[in-house]
């Protein structure tokens, strides 16, 4: 028991480890203005990223960054005390700051190189292996929370 004990505090600290290094680039990245006409790659007019994408990158940002928080907050506070459910609201908070991480990157992509509804290759080549590999990850991560949870 005590070896399964270290374990999942091992897991939790690796877990906030993750969770602040992912913290620390959404802070930085909430200070980049996406509404700087300058901070483009993008050539066509058409396909500049609108408002909407613009609120959706600092809402999906700041959920992310509300995540990260809370699932760093919560491993820290129950790594003591109850480590099984700890560990599997901490996974929580980590998988949902991570797909909202994923989706304010898809919107810095669209900012700066163009729509995805344009048709843009370089929005696609950008886009489609972080649709790949994020979710793997995160089916990964699950699983292997979920492996600890029931042992």
């Amino acid at each position: 028991m005590a070896s399964g004990t270290s374990i999942h505090v091992t897991a939790l600290d690796c877990l906030v480890h993750v969770n602040s290094l992912f913290t620390l680039a959404l802070f930085l990245g909430l200070a980049w203005n996406p509404w700087d006409p300058n901070n483009t790659l993008n050539q066509d007019p058409r396909c500049a990223a609108g408002p909407a994408v613009k609120r959706d990158l600092i809402t999906f940002e700041v959920f992310s960054f509300g995540s990260f928080l809370f699932s760093s907050v919560v491993a820290l506070a129950l790594k003591q005390d109850v480590l099984r459910l700890g560990m599997l609201v901490s996974g929580v908070g980590s998988v949902s700051g991570s797909v909202c991480l994923m989706l304010a990157l898809i919107n810095v992509v669209q900012i700066k190189l163009g729509t995805l509804a344009c048709g843009s290759a370089h929005s696609f080549a950008a886009v489609v292996p972080l649709l790949i590999f994020v979710p793997v990850g995160l089916f990964v991560h699950i699983c292997i929370i979920m492996y600890a949870f029931t042992h």
